[in-house]
This record gives C-alpha cells, sequence and structure tokens, in this order.
C-alpha cells in the first residue's frame, strides 16, 4: 500500500508541476522575428502505422521555404494547402528555426518543454497510481478469502 500512496503523493505534484508549468509558459515572452517567405516546396506524405490489429494513418506536412536566399523547413504547419509553391507568407524566425505560427514558437521554449514533461508525467504517474491501487485492492480481497 506504501508504493501506492508514494505514486499518488508524486502524482499529485506533478499535476501541481503541470499547472504552474503552464502558468509560466503561457507569460513567457518569445522572441521572434515575423517575416514575409516563399514557398520552396510543399508535400503533404501520410505513412499507415499498424499498432496491433488497428492500423492508424499519420498526416506530415513537409514544407520548405526561403528567406534572404536561404531555405528553412516550416516548422509546426497544420496543413500544405496553404502553402502553394511559389506563394508568398507569413511565418516565424526564432532561433534559427522558421515556425508557421506564433504557437509554434512558443510551444518550442524551455517552459513549454517543461510543461508538456510534467503533462505527460502526471497522465503516466496517474495511471500507474491506478494500477497499483486495484492490485493492492485484489491482493487484499484475496487475502479476505483465504482467511475466512
Amino acid at each position: 500500500m506504501k508504493k501506492v500512496y508514494v505514486s499518488l503523493v508524486l502524482t499529485i505534484l506533478c499535476i501541481v508541476a503541470a499547472v504552474y508549468s503552464r502558468g509560466a509558459m503561457d507569460n513567457t515572452e518569445v522572441e521572434y522575428t515575423e517575416v514575409e517567405v516563399t514557398v520552396v516546396s510543399s508535400e503533404t506524405k501520410e505513412r499507415t502505422v499498424k499498432t496491433g490489429s488497428s492500423r492508424s494513418t499519420i498526416t506530415s506536412y513537409e514544407i520548405v521555404v526561403s528567406y534572404m536566399g536561404q531555405n528553412y523547413d516550416l516548422e509546426n504547419a497544420h496543413n500544405s494547402y496553404s502553402y502553394l509553391k511559389g506563394a508568398t507568407v507569413k511565418a516565424y524566425l526564432a532561433n534559427g528555426k522558421m515556425y508557421a505560427n506564433v504557437e509554434g514558437v512558443r510551444n518550442s521554449t524551455p517552459a513549454a518543454i517543461v510543461y508538456f514533461s510534467t503533462l505527460i508525467g502526471s497522465f503516466v504517474l496517474f495511471m500507474v497510481t491506478i494500477c497499483w491501487w486495484a492490485n493492492e485492492v485484489q491482493r487484499k480481497h484475496r487475502e479476505r478469502k483465504r482467511n475466512s
């Protein structure tokens, strides 16, 4: 039962950390330069992934843009039809990378990485806590049956 309590406390701490890091992420001043870029290429790629008995399709957008004679892979693009070859579009240059929107810039900050890590950690710890708790309940139930 001790490990259930420990994992429960860790889950709560992780949830609190996720809440605070989300606030920090939202309040982080992001530095970027809004620029006009020319689309060099735009491609939608789909992969089919088989997991167990089901299949899932994963769609990715590979968009290359040019700015001041240098090509960049456009990060955080949500479609390819908005980026037709030869078109001039708005993008955001930050830390040597080109982003399709400000959210992409914000999601690449250290505060965002901490937030997503604690969010995933909270979920994993919650699932572990539930499994250990269920095992503990079953163990106590078996002990009661044996003692009766």
